[in-house]
């Protein structure tokens, strides 16, 4: 008995190491706000412009997010093993590729780390969110947020490793296969970890035959909206928060730290919320935490020292991290237990266009004159239309569980 209880409690830890990998919840995501300084101002300039080469991360958020649609039920129908080695593979096979590209060539980067690390993410990132649903029901939200913590503590991780080789004495190629050496051996030691506990779910039927059930459930697809907005605005800080340090003349080694402060910040944003999530509702949690990350975005327009980066750093590293930590309890909240991995597919599918979208729109608005207003205004705008849906689907779940602790 004993043993059970402490495998149950365990199962979140390894789970968060192989969530470093993946998405709204990933390390390498999180991160890609390194490699989008890097491309900027080197690797890929001054032939390539900044909205051009947001496409890579934006692509790669798009296939983390959508590719649950399937990988969701293949959760469900038993092949969880089948979609983390699958994808572990892949993902440590696009990063060696990546390693060996050369500099100015845009195809390749966008192949290996757009293409081929969105879809190796994407393939294992909802099974890893789903699993944690197999043993808990009354404190769900907080193992999901401890699980989702683990990305973001990977994201405070990567970056300072990835400045100091791409910037040190290894260089972008070296640093980047030293990278894939270091994921691959925890990856391998969080898929030996993990263990579905529910059987298959018989005749898991195509995922679009689940989403005509779903669509008819209106305060889901309304939540549905809300992550797709959300996501569309809250990862511009992310990618484009080192380089905003760098341009307002912030030394480069203090520079380079800002991500990490914001994924350290992202990782308690992650469990600390999910708290009183259990105890006062998911919704009670996830609805100003949403809105108090959208206003920090419009904050950033007043950024422009040290201490001012800093702090926005803290502060919109711990809101957006709530935020992106409440999503799957948000929606496995409206999901009976045996259907989470599907609507939680779904869900992330439709985000994923959000993330397609959101930051080479942003790039595109930032410019090669880097006016910041506008994308600002452009992501801090979609955040908050995404906290409305959130408000919206509070009333219609209120009502129907006739209870304002929801």
């Amino acid at each position: 008995m004993v043993g059970s209880v402490l495998h149950i409690w365990v199962l979140p830890f390894p789970s968060s190491s192989l969530l470093r990998k993946s998405y709204r919840l990933i390390s390498y995501t999180n991160a890609y706000g390194v490699y989008n300084d890097f491309y900027v101002r080197e690797y890929l300039s001054p032939k390539y412009t900044s909205s051009q080469i947001s496409w890579i991360g934006s692509v790669q958020l798009l296939l983390v997010l959508s590719g649950g649609l399937l990988s969701g039920r293949g959760f469900d129908a038993g092949y969880f093993y089948h979609l983390t080695i699958g994808g572990v593979t892949l993902f440590v096979f696009c990063l060696f590729m990546l390693s060996i590209s050369q500099a100015g060539q845009y195809y390749q980067v966008f192949l290996a780390q757009g293409l081929g690390m969105g879809i190796a993410i994407g393939i294992t990132y909802v099974p890893c969110l789903a699993i944690i649903s197999h043993y808990f029901m009354r404190r769900r939200s907080l193992a999901l947020g401890i699980a989702s913590s683990g990305s973001a503590i990977g994201g405070a991780i990567q970056p300072i490793m990835l400045n100091s080789w791409f910037h040190g004495s290894l260089g972008f190629h070296q640093g980047v296969r030293a990278s894939a050496a270091f994921n691959a051996a925890l990856l391998i030691i969080a898929i030996c970890l993990m263990r579905p506990r529910l059987p298959p779910k018989p005749d898991g039927g195509s995922p679009f035959r689940s989403l005509r059930i779903f669509i008819v459930d209106v305060p889901y697809m309304i939540v549905v909206l809300g992550t797709t907005l959300s996501t569309a605005g809250s990862y511009f800080p992310i990618f484009f928060l080192q380089l905003n340090a760098v341009l307002n003349g912030i030394e480069a080694n203090l520079a380079f730290y800002t991500l990490t402060i914001l994924n350290a910040a992202s990782a308690l944003g992650r469990i600390v919320p999910n708290l009183f999530a259990y105890r006062f509702g998911v919704f009670n949690a996830i609805i100003p935490s949403t809105a108090a990350t959208g206003v920090l975005i419009f904050c950033l327009l007043a950024v422009h020292n040290v201490a001012g980066t800093f702090v926005f750093a803290v502060l919109y590293g711990f809101c957006s991290g709530a935020q992106i930590g409440l999503i799957a309890p948000m929606v496995a909240s409206l999901s009976k237990q045996d259907e989470v991995g599907a609507r939680l597919g779904i869900c992330f599918f439709y985000t994923g266009f959000g993330g397609l979208i959101g930051s080479p729109i942003a790039g595109a608005l930032l410019s090669s004159s880097f006016i910041w207003w506008r994308p600002i205004l452009f992501s801090g705008l979609c955040v908050l239309a995404g906290s409305l849906s959130f408000g919206i689907t509070r009333i219609f779940v209120a009502r129907r569980k006739q209870t304002q602790w929801v």
